[in-house]
């Protein structure tokens, strides 16, 4: 069994961990409605993906209205 003839200190152990941290994706502005959204994903707010619809959005409604 493969056993390390000495310790690895911290300081080279983290070395080889350094690209290991992960980075924010930046949000970008969806062409349809303006709103930030993650790239390459739908948009939350108008449902839009690659300039078509792809997720129906229903409109907004008070539930204190329904229930009377």
């Amino acid at each position: 069994m493969a056993v390390p003839q000495n310790k690895i200190t911290p300081s080279r152990r983290n070395k080889r961990r350094a690209h290991d941290a992960l980075t924010a994706s930046s949000p970008v502005e969806c062409p349809n409605c303006g709103e930030l959204k993650r790239p390459h994903h739908v948009c939350a707010a108008c449902g839009h993906y690659n300039d078509r619809e792809v997720v129906a959005q229903i409109e907004e409604f008070d539930l204190d209205e329904d229930a009377a």
